[in-house]
């Protein structure tokens, strides 16, 4: 190769190698102030942490993505082949990772609507449990008897949910049966005794005690009690113990079931 060809080479393209160096310092810079304001939009918006996080990375990827592709279109680099070969990339891994991609969308839509939050103790996708930690592709669960449970958010974010933590106060329902025998107006003023007695029972809306079905072994009683959230089980148990007690003081029997047989002899 002779001096005058390498000389031409190097005026050729000294020029586009300086102009690259500069965009891309530029390009940094500009990737730089771009996430510094994103951050604080998301601070400012209070978006949960994971999601946060996450958005920040995939964005200051695609940026820097788009700067090396410019750059690369600076120099003289054919774009045609080069976006084919990213494109190919692209629908490759997002083939391969089809359900983690559908675990990611189901975990934006929670993480922005946010149908329920950290120590919300929901029902969903055949689990209950208190919400643990919210991920951007799993949600995780401790139930009761204190076992994890990882859920996919796109099994999340296609079923129904009930938050159980979403609202302050709860009704706590009972169903207590009597005897055929037993007084039926001395039954409801007891059960109305015992829920209002209850120091953590709400007195409005007022306790509701209610004949509710003729059954075939006994007559049963609904009743309703209002109290604070976090009151629900303490509540429950407390009732049911004391009715069971105060239906022995007051002899109001607690049938079992039971079938009357009458035999007819034909001869």
């Amino acid at each position: 190769m002779s001096f005058q060809l390498i000389k031409s080479i190097i005026i050729t393209y000294s020029g586009k190698v300086l102009l690259s160096i500069v965009v891309y310092l530029l390009g940094r810079f500009a990737i730089n102030r771009i996430i510094d304001l994103l951050n604080k939009a998301f601070e400012q918006k209070r978006v949960d942490l994971s999601l946060h996080k996450f958005l920040v990375s995939i964005i200051k990827v695609a940026l820097h993505v788009l700067l090396i592709v410019s750059i690369a279109s600076m120099l003289g680099a054919e774009m045609t082949a080069f976006i084919a070969i990213i494109g190919s990339a692209g629908l490759a891994v997002g083939l391969a990772l089809q359900g983690s991609l559908s675990n990611f969308a189901g975990g934006i839509l929670i993480l922005v609507l946010k149908p329920f939050k950290t120590g919300d103790y929901i029902e969903a996708a055949g689990h209950s449990g208190t919400v643990e930690e919210i991920q951007v592709f799993y949600t995780l669960l401790n139930t009761p008897d204190n076992k994890k449970v990882i859920i996919p958010n796109s099994n999340l974010s296609n079923s129904s949910t009930i938050n159980y933590s979403a609202n302050s106060t709860r009704r706590v329902d009972f169903q207590f049966g009597v005897g055929y025998e037993d007084d039926i107006k001395k039954v409801k003023e007891v059960l109305n005794r015992i829920a209002l007695e209850h120091p953590l029972t709400l007195k409005d809306p007022a306790p509701q005690v209610l004949l509710s079905e003729f059954a075939e072994s006994s007559i049963n009683f609904s009743v309703r009690v209002w109290c604070n959230n976090e009151d629900y089980w303490t509540i429950y148990w407390d009732i049911m113990e004391k009715v069971k007690v105060v239906f022995d003081n007051e002899g109001i029997n607690i049938p079992f079931p039971q079938m009357d047989i009458h035999m007819v002899n034909k001869n």
